[in-house]
């Protein structure tokens, strides 16, 4: 058997990938996975096993229910914030079709790839799909959102915070134009959970998507709000969930699942101000030490935890495999286009050249880092980014002041900033 690689302790700095199961959740889950507890029967059961299994679920959906501002009746679970965002638009775009309404669906160029990836097929299915741009900041136009509005648009979807750049986008205001032209609004709230209030009464909203795993839950769960009165055709067929998501639910997961949300309602203030100025110091320290960095998207703006720096001259999937040898884990984007040699799709729409996309790399903090974790990170960083452009031959010319590559705009050389 080979012996384990002994590591240096983990600094983790991937939070908008994943989060770590907090203790308090774990306990909540616990007795729904001891057999001897007698609480793992099947929600659908009329013996007391399930009877207990039902009363937890119930009781999780009207703690979800709460942490979103909505009712019990408007909440349903699902395995995951895949799930939700596509029941969301192909649930909406169906029901539609079946009561004979346009075929014409409204998103953005930077949403998450499960968005993207349902509304192109979506387009192979005869729908006429609108893909918004966004500025330099990253941000939809809600004037843009007002104009591509037809007669037969049925759906818009507009994610609430950006999983790469943590933008933040004007949802509010998008929703109340949906909502005053009678079109179905989506947004995804995957990442701004837990974060950032999602009162889905103020973001006007009449569907939003959330994941377990990204606010300190377990994997396997999600939620899609859906507002009194929002049809959707179902993906799964069944009794379940009052017949929009067939299946039988995953009781401790939805447990855990409500009592993340419950964690984060009550610490979201508190969070939000410690993470953001981790973050805020991470950057800035970096901007700082290491020459040719540039940060995507405003400086405010943003969920608290998340950082999208590019390094030019730099590979960005080299720098994430370098720090992990360092013990920090940081990524290059989405943790579903991990692995990719393609730049960011969110970072050209801002309009990013080539060369600084492909050297991205996402800092996303979270609850469980420290003072410590960053400073180890900006002691880190600088003297990977040097190793990698030592063996860069644009970078040597640079240092000769041989000018070899094409200039990118100014707003990304530090001559003008993005707007705030």
């Amino acid at each position: 058997m080979k012996k384990a690689v002994k590591r240096k302790k983990l600094i983790y700095f991937d939070y908008n990938a994943t989060t770590p199961v907090r203790p308090e959740v774990a306990g909540a889950m616990a007795p729904y996975l001891d057999p001897e507890a007698g609480l793992w029967g099947n929600p659908s059961s009329v013996h007391f096993p399930g009877q207990e299994a039902r009363r937890a679920v119930e009781d999780a959906r009207a703690g979800v229910a709460r942490f979103l501002g909505a009712s019990p009746e408007e909440i349903i679970f699902t395995s995951c914030g895949t799930e939700s965002d596509t029941a969301a638009i192909k649930g909406a775009a169906f029901a539609a079709k079946e009561r004979g309404k346009g075929g014409h669906i409204i998103t953005s160029s930077i949403e998450h790839d499960c968005v993207l990836f349902c509304c192109e097929y979506l387009r192979t299915q005869g729908w006429d799909v609108t893909f918004l741009p966004v500025d330099s900041s990253g941000l939809v136009d809600p004037d843009e959102v007002k104009k591509a509005i037809r007669k037969d648009t049925v759906l818009v979807s507009v994610m609430h915070a950006n999983n790469e750049t943590g933008v933040i986008e004007p949802v509010a205001e998008i929703g109340r134009i949906c909502r005053e032209r009678e079109v179905v609004f989506h947004s995804d709230g995957i990442q701004s959970a837990g974060k950032i209030p999602t009162r889905v009464s103020e973001l006007n909203a009449d569907l939003f998507s959330l994941s377990a795993h990204k606010l300190y839950g377990p994997k396997g769960v999600g939620v899609l709000y859906a507002r009194k009165g929002t049809r959707l055709h179902p993906l799964f067929h069944g009794h379940h969930e009052r017949g929009r998501r067939a299946g039988t639910e995953n009781v401790a997961g939805i447990v855990g699942c409500a009592a993340a949300c419950e964690l984060a309602g009550k610490d979201m203030v508190r969070d939000a101000e410690k993470v953001a100025k981790l973050r805020d110091r991470l950057e800035e320290g970096i901007l700082r030490s290491v020459p040719c960095v540039f940060r995507n998207g405003p400086k405010g703006g943003r969920i608290p935890g998340t950082s999208n720096l590019s390094f030019e001259y730099v590979e960005g999937e080299g720098c994430v495999m370098l720090l992990d040898l360092e013990g920090i884990a940081v990524s290059t984007g989405s943790a579903c286009a991990s692995g990719t040699t393609k730049a960011s799709h969110v970072l050209r729409a801002m309009g990013v050249p080539g060369n600084l996309a492909q050297g991205a790399l996402r800092f996303s903090l979270g609850h469980f880092n420290s003072g410590a974790d960053v400073d180890a990170a900006l002691e880190a960083v600088p003297r990977v980014a040097a190793k990698l452009r030592s063996m860069s031959p644009l970078w040597e010319d640079r240092t000769k002041g041989v000018e070899t590559r094409i200039t990118p705009p100014d707003r990304f050389l530090g001559l003008r900033p993005p707007r705030p």
